[in-house]
């Protein structure tokens, strides 16, 4: 579960509440139906106008994205791993990786092994795998700009669901009670618009672009690896090579565990 999402989903709508409560507004006056049908409804009719249903069918598995916490390996055990192979390559060759293909879960990860294994050239491997990496962006943007463009359209129909409120309510200009009841209630769509809008889609859209961006780094720290060991370099030097994909407290860290290593093997 990715903790992050529910804190600020949660603290969004206790934001909302209590501010309600704090400026003396009814809670109950969020009851209104009409507001959510224009606000969900519309934004939903805009998506489906403005994607192609491809797409669309992708937004139940992209909202699930920042619900379930991402499964990528950490990079300190990638670097490990990658020392390990050239520890390998260097001893016996290339093709005593092969023992070690299946035990990989990273399907990148794999294919990129199978075609060094295979005596491909480096320049095609390298074109090979940043294609893939290139089409793995855009499927990541299409996914992401889903969620902005709802985001980008749910606070203008909250305008237009106040502007329909509005046009409801002068049909009671003769009761001021219900006027006053029917003009609060046609800005519940314009509170409903901008929730949804800036609380929940724009910030959904931001951290589908985090969580690739990470992907994709790790990707480029894998090509940069595989092409390493192809090319026989040593396991110090694939370490320092892969180290600037880490940040420095990761360094640290990995500074740290290898002197330790070094000091038990002493």
């Amino acid at each position: 579960m990715e903790i992050s999402t529910i804190i600020g989903l949660v603290l969004g709508l206790v934001a909302v509440f209590v501010g309600m409560i704090l400026k003396g507004a009814p809670l109950i006056s969020l009851l209104t139906p009409a507001a959510y049908v224009i606000i969900l409804g519309g934004t939903a009719a805009t998506l489906f106008i403005g994607f192609p249903m491809s797409e669309i069918k992708k937004f139940p598995k992209l909202l699930k994205l920042v619900f379930v916490k991402q499964h990528l390996v950490e990079r300190r055990d990638l670097i490990t791993m990658f020392m390990e192979w050239a520890s390998i390559t260097r001893r016996e060759g290339l093709l005593a990786l092969e023992t070690k293909v299946e035990e990989i879960d990273d399907d990148f990860l794999r294919n990129g092994m199978r075609m060094i294994i295979d005596g491909n050239d480096q320049d095609f491997v390298r074109d090979v795998l940043m294609e893939d990496i290139a089409a793995t962006e855009e499927r990541h943007r299409a996914g992401a700009l889903l969620f902005s463009q709802a985001g980008m359209y749910a606070p203008s129909l909250g305008v237009l669901g106040a502007v329909v409120g509005l046009i409801a309510a002068l049909t009671k200009m003769e009761n001021m009670g219900e006027l006053a009841h029917a003009i609060g209630a046609a800005f519940i769509a314009t509170l409903l618009g901008i929730f949804t809008g800036y609380v929940l889609w724009h910030p959904i859209s931001n951290k589908l672009k985090r969580l690739s961006k990470k992907e994709i780094e790790l990707k480029l720290m894998m090509i940069e690896g595989l092409l390493s060991i192809q090319s026989g370099v040593s396991t110090i030097a694939i370490s320092q090579k892969l180290s600037v994909f880490l940040t420095p407290s990761e360094r640290a860290q990995m500074n740290e565990k290898e002197a330790a290593a070094g000091e038990q093997k002493d």
